[in-house]
């Protein structure tokens, strides 16, 4: 049976990694989700994100085109709710990597799903990788830490706890337990 997979987590315990491993897998589809954020680097529009103006994404949660949305971190992130059906009715896993809050949002949806809750090997290794990315500015990496500790105190409402210190062996695990 296909479901909806959920990876979320706190910033920098490696969501993006693991949900790239899973989709090296044919059985795993990313959905890809809109956001009010500006586009980082090479990001493009439809491929990474659904790049939504403020009056775009309002307009979307007027019309319940999403499973989920919520705001993160000063912007407004949503999972489509077309993209993620497309997906299971293709036969596959439609993968998620969303917060905690949209991982609520989605169990609530009644689609089957699997929520599984990445963890940082330490509070020290979370630290260090949001530090070492270099994307976000001093003030938005401890709005993040301080985000995480919220997050990682509700990681008991998941099906699924994982640890990545190893991303390969925590994309297998998520994979052994959809078996």
């Amino acid at each position: 049976m296909t479901k909806l997979v959920v990876v979320s987590g706190p910033s920098g315990v490696g969501k993006t990694t693991v949900c790239d491993h899973l989709l090296r897998r044919p059985e795993f589809e990313r959905v890809t989700t809109a956001t009010t954020r500006p586009a980082r680097g090479d990001e493009r529009h439809g491929v990474d994100y659904l790049f939504l103006s403020e009056e775009e994404f309002d307009g979307w949660v007027e019309q319940q085109r999403f499973l989920e949305w919520a705001l993160v971190h000063g912007h407004r992130y949503g999972s489509p709710r077309a993209s993620a059906e497309q997906v299971l009715d293709m036969g596959r896993h439609a993968l998620l990597n969303i917060d905690v809050q949209g991982a609520a949002a989605i169990r609530a949806a009644g689609l089957p799903s699997l929520l599984v809750f990445l963890l940082a090997p330490s509070w020290e290794v979370l630290e260090k990788r949001l530090r070492g990315r270099r994307t976000d500015a001093p003030e938005a990496v401890e709005r993040r830490l301080a985000n995480a500790r919220i997050e990682l105190a509700r990681s008991d409402e998941f099906d699924l706890r994982v640890v990545n210190d190893d991303s390969a062996r925590a994309a297998a695990e998520i994979v052994k337990a959809l078996i």
